[in-house]
């Protein structure tokens, strides 16, 4: 617990946000640190910016017309900006990365849909040697099933990735 306390201590002042509690430092005689709430004896108050401690994750909302209802919010001054030919130089690599990986979709999932074809074409077969010396072949419908369940499944999930990837692109058009 000991060498957690720091860790603590910072989740305290990353999480405090809106919360107004006095945060107290105390370092004891073996100079541990302890935190609190509490003000104790030899304790200091920390004095925190609230406003420094906030973190927001909230997204842009939007109308049922799909506009933006929140302002933009311009940029803080000396944030690192990307000039507009930099940015379409980014965007048109981005697009040829997608468009090549939609492509290597495609081809693997025509291969898949093959595999499917051609596992569904083949049944699984067993063989038993019975006791007079001839063999009995069987089907293993449920190795079969099996097997068709893991070739759907590689088929979708390429489709999967081709509808992912369609769906990037026409976002950067």
């Amino acid at each position: 617990m000991k060498n957690n306390l720091p860790l603590l201590a910072a989740l305290l002042l990353v999480f405090s946000g809106n919360v107004c509690a006095d945060i107290y430092k105390r370092v004891d005689a073996d100079g541990r640190v302890t935190y609190s709430n509490i003000k104790t004896k030899d304790a200091t108050r920390l004095e925190l910016d609230p406003d420094a401690n906030i973190i927001s994750n909230d997204k842009q909302k939007r109308s049922a017309d799909g506009t933006s209802t929140s302002k933009r919010v311009a940029s803080p001054e000396g944030f690192p900006k990307v000039d507009k030919n930099t940015q379409n130089q980014r965007d048109a690599k981005r697009q040829d990365i997608l468009q090549s990986e939609l492509d290597s979709e495609k081809s693997a999932l025509e291969q898949a849909k093959k595999a499917y074809a051609e596992g569904a074409n083949q049944p699984e077969m067993s063989r038993k040697k019975n006791a007079n010396g001839s063999t009995t072949t069987f089907r293993n419908a449920g190795k079969l099933d099996e097997k068709i369940k893991t070739l759907q499944a590689d088929v979708d999930n390429h489709e999967n990735n081709i509808k992912l990837l369609q769906k990037e692109l026409d976002a950067l058009n």
